[in-house]
């Protein structure tokens, strides 16, 4: 049997519907809600007899296209599980991703072959490997039983030790979530959503894309965000609604083209990933456009406040209220008791879209899930009308351009320098990215060390945006009296030090 809430429904649901409707333009292509339900059809049915057993991971590594859509419908019609790979990061970290999701087939562009290729090389498992081509004969797909619980997605965000941690998405996840989000953002059959964010981040489905399927909408898909053409396209594709980072709404008002570009078709934006600048989102209020912010985290797949319309102008700054069908709750950050009315604490949620666990990793998950709730390691703020504000971070991590960069995984990169005794690193503001990373590193006795060869060090092993911008050299290390690294009394230390 097949699940009430499972995925595939929705795409072949909505082929029976409006078989002729655009479902995603693509470079001035357009693809119809019939092409993707028979693609994926064909998909479906090619994977189950590449001998591909429900359960079995299928890793995607590619930038955005249609046939991303395609893999994973059929995925979801297969009862298989998809990996997105990002395809920023070096080759050793994705062959790490490859190794712990055990992955059996591996769908890679053609513009990433190279990439592909060198993590293969580097890997232990040994998957088939085929290009994103979609079977062009349509083929039924052979009955298999899907339950709502099954794992739809496997996407990986790095952990604070320095692991990439892979989290498990169900069907129902990915139902509930969709649900919730629509009861605020209100995505209708006749929206056009412009997607920039890329697929291999869970907001790259789930915030938008999906759901705008799931009602008959048609997605403006790029391969990835340019400020100019997503201008232009808002204008040329009349363009209702989007999501993006800061960053992406950063980089968009920054533009000579930002002035007079045609936003009247634009009825909102929904920012996520980090804390709005309260300046940037009145820019974007001067030129007509409801910029709502939000908040959520992979692992609530990844919808869990809101900012209802209404009080866009009165809350800047605020990620708003709980989805329905999300609870939420404040907890002491020291106690763990939890905290009523206002006040400030540990963000915690619960609700049917909070993932099940990490791949593998019984002790990451029970860490995070803890009686029932989600700990998602952010201190908020709740105010007396309970909207929230997100503060700050118990954990390390940072965001930069949007990206989650979570210190410990290059600090262990860094340990690795012959040179280097041990090193910390923090985010730190930036007026571009929002927060940048900066080392702070402490030489062996013996060696000489300069800033720019701690970068190179870092480029050669993780992707682009972990690299540090800065690089400060320290004698010693702070540390409390359980030996632990002070953080926020080496923020206020390093000023003078040696760069």
């Amino acid at each position: 049997m097949t699940g009430d809430l499972t995925i595939g429904r929705w795409i072949d649901d909505r082929a029976d519907l409006t078989p002729d409707r655009i479902a995603i333009d693509f470079g001035g292509s357009a693809v119809t809600y019939r092409q993707v339900a028979e693609r994926s059809d064909a998909l479906a049915a090619e994977f189950v007899g590449r001998g591909l057993q429900r359960g079995d991971r299928v890793a995607v590594l590619s930038e955005n296209r249609p046939e991303y859509v395609d893999v994973l419908f059929a995925c979801a019609k297969a009862g298989l599980i998809m990996v997105p790979l990002n395809w920023r990061l070096t080759p050793p970290e994705i062959a790490f991703q490859l190794d712990d999701g055990e992955v059996a087939l591996l769908l890679v562009d053609d513009g990433l072959q190279g990439s592909a290729a060198d993590a293969l090389g580097l890997s232990s498992v040994n998957p088939e490997v085929r290009d994103l081509r979609v079977p062009a004969a349509p083929a039924p797909v052979p009955h298999r039983d899907i339950d709502d619980a099954d794992p739809l997605f496997l996407i990986y965000t790095s952990g604070t030790t320095g692991k990439p941690k892979g989290a498990l998405i169900t069907h129902a996840n990915t139902f509930w979530t969709n649900l919730a989000i629509d009861r605020i953002m209100d995505v209708t059959t006749f929206d056009v959503v412009l997607q920039v964010l890329p697929q291999f981040h869970i907001g790259g489905w789930n915030v938008q894309p999906l759901l705008a399927w799931w009602k008959g909408a048609t997605v403006v898909l790029e391969p990835a965000f340019d400020p100019e053409r997503a201008l232009e396209l808002i204008g040329s594709k009349r363009v209702t609604t989007m999501m993006g980072v800061p960053a992406t709404y950063l980089f968009m008002a920054e533009s000579p083209r930002f002035g007079d570009a045609d936003l009247t078709s634009l009825r909102s934006a929904v920012v996520g990933g980090a804390p709005m600048p309260e300046p940037l989102i009145e820019r974007w209020h001067r030129r007509g456009v409801q910029l709502i912010q939000g908040y959520g985290l992979t692992e609530a797949s990844p919808n869990v406040l809101g900012l209802p319309a209404e009080d866009v102008a009165r809350k800047i700054g605020y990620a708003g209220k709980p989805y329905p069908h999300v609870a939420v709750g404040l907890a002491d950050t020291e106690t763990g008791a939890i905290i009523e009315g206002e006040g400030i604490g540990e963000l915690i949620v619960k609700g049917p879209s909070v993932f099940p666990g990490y791949w593998r990793n019984s002790k990451a998950t029970a860490e995070t899930l803890v009686d029932g709730w989600l700990h998602t390691g952010d201190v908020a703020e709740r105010d007396a009308e309970g909207f929230y504000r997100i503060r700050d971070r118990v954990k390390d991590m940072y965001i930069s351009g949007g990206e989650n960069v979570y210190p410990a995984e290059v600090e262990s990169v860094l340990a690795q320098h012959p040179a280097v005794v041990e090193a910390a690193v923090l985010g730190v503001p930036h007026e571009r990215w929002g927060e940048v990373g900066r080392a702070v590193v402490v030489v062996r006795a013996g060696h000489e060390l300069t800033g720019e060869e701690v970068v190179e060090w870092c480029r050669e092993r993780v992707a682009s945006y972990k690299i540090p911008r800065d690089v400060i050299f320290v004698d010693a290390l702070p540390r409390s009296a359980m030996n632990k690294i002070l953080k926020r009394e080496l923020v206020g230390s390093v000023e003078g030090a040696r760069r």
